[in-house]
């Protein structure tokens, strides 16, 4: 029998309630429902008890008698996650690292900050601009989602282009292994040829291996100057070009680069009052250009608008708006960001989050578009995405008139053909949402025998008991 076939030891959950007190442990069905269902509803799991220590050494002592007793642990965030790795789906108890939100230290000479795991990504944002820094992660759900969650999926957003995932933002971690053993690595160094380099094992593994209770992450200079412009184009192809001519021209100076489609914009239209639409005349695609410097006189204007007049010059654009306000930088980042709700409200929409090399982005799109309006006539296409690091949200919205639950059954034929096409592409079935429940049967398809035989033996060799996160991800 594995851990979470069946229900821990009324003696052992009496020993994890006593370790965390009368405020950390939660049981009633009505207080334990908000860390059983994911954002999108797909899967409700049950627990007999929510823990929520409020100190590392609770964590561990919780871990060690979970270890003693074969109880197995979902370690959660936010709850956030869009694959369902964060829900129990036994008789797992579930650790929410809510209560462990200290932040520990700013150091503006190192540029660095370490906080633990239940840290609110806005307010280590918030407390880094007030040491006039920044932490760059950028998220919809940043004042929910924790900073434990970000790391167990090495999560991405909207500034992968200039400053990398969640993997090249750490320095640090502090982890309680399977075993209940407390490992820190909390010191700041950019240089430490010691060994392996452990903290990468445990960024992406969504808790299978330990629970990260905190982590020493970079900070960047506070850019003093941000510009935004809205570009209309007519064609795919042309926002692959344009992207390579604003690296030509403005380098690391781009820091977002987003693709969204007519289609999508027209739901953001229909659904969201406040939106309104930059151009007069509509065009098939449009791309959100950031430019960002520290440096005060940087010219962004200049670059921007010698980029534009360029692309116009080559006919790589059609029309181009560039905020001139604070208010218009935000209304033009609205038209992205408000693309998921629209969906919500438009439908059913099945979601596909990948990635392809950026050469291969045109091809995947078109492929991919014909692949599912052959499977189900009518179906609508809304791809969008992180064009600047390959990362595309292939979603597909159900035909108009067309039975929600028939469109949902097909749900399983739909991503074999969408991954089957971006595994051909050279690219990867899950972009920054991780494996969870929801891809890790898929896997099996992508990645060799030999990646998964070295994905099993880690785990064996960290958790062997398989009491971290069981039946997620492997």
């Amino acid at each position: 029998m594995s851990p979470g076939d069946s229900s821990p030891p009324l003696e052992a959950l009496n020993r994890l309630r006593d370790i965390v007190g009368p405020k950390g442990w939660k049981s009633a069905p009505v207080d334990t429902a908000p860390y059983l269902e994911e954002p999108r509803k797909r899967w409700v799991g049950q627990t007999p008890l929510v823990v929520l220590p409020k100190s590392i050494a609770e964590v561990a002592a919780l871990v060690q008698v979970c270890a003693a007793h074969q109880i197995a642990i979902v370690p959660q965030g936010g709850n956030t996650g869009l694959v369902g790795g964060q829900i129990p789906t036994g008789r797992e108890i579930v650790l929410s690292l809510s209560r462990l939100s200290r932040l520990r230290n700013l150091d503006t000479i190192n540029n660095t900050v370490t906080a633990e795991a239940g840290c609110v990504l806005a307010t280590l944002k918030n407390e880094a601009d007030k040491a006039n820094r920044l932490f760059p992660l950028s998220l919809a759900s940043e004042g929910s989602c924790q900073l434990g969650g970000l790391l167990s999926t090495n999560a991405g957003g909207n500034a992968v282009l200039r400053y990398g995932t969640m993997r090249d933002l750490v320095l640090g971690l502090e982890v309680v292994t399977p075993q209940g053993e407390i490992w820190n690595d909390l010191k700041g160094l950019r240089k430490d040829n010691t060994g392996y380099d452990l903290k990468q094992l445990y960024i992406g593994a969504e808790g299978t291996l330990g629970v990260i209770t905190g982590a020493t992450c970079k900070l960047f200079p506070r850019p003093r100057e941000v510009l935004t412009a809205f570009v209309a184009i007519d064609r795919l192809d042309a926002a692959i070009a344009l992207f390579n001519l604003a690296r030509e021209s403005s380098g690391e100076m781009i820091s977002a680069f987003e693709l969204i489609p007519r289609q999508g914009l027209d739901l953001v239209f229909t659904h969201i009052a406040a939106a309104k639409d930059p151009f007069l005349q509509a065009q098939t695609w449009y791309v959100l250009i950031e430019l960002s410097s520290s440096q005060p006189g940087s010219l962004l204007r200049d670059h921007a608008e010698t980029l534009l007049k360029k692309a116009l010059s080559k006919s790589i654009i059609e029309d181009a708006v560039i905020a001139e306000s604070q208010r218009q930088k935000q209304d033009l980042w609205a038209l992205r960001e408000c693309l998921p709700d629209a969906q919500t409200m438009e439908g059913v929409s099945l979601k596909h989050d990948i990635s392809v090399p950026v050469s291969a982005i045109a091809d995947f799109i078109d492929q991919a578009t014909q692949a599912a309006q052959k499977l189900i006539p009518n179906i609508r296409p809304v791809p969008f995405g992180h064009i600047g690091d390959g990362n595309v949200h292939f979603n597909l919205m159900q035909p108009i008139g067309m039975d929600a639950a028939t469109y949902l059954a097909a749900r399983d034929e739909i991503a074999e053909c969408i991954y089957d096409i971006t595994h051909s592409l050279g690219g990867s079935i899950s972009a920054e949402h991780g494996l969870g429940l929801a891809k890790k049967d898929q896997i099996l398809s992508y990645k060799s025998p030999v990646e998964m035989a070295l994905m099993r033996t880690i785990k064996q060799a960290l958790d062997p008991n398989n009491i971290m996160n069981p039946g997620k991800m492997l």
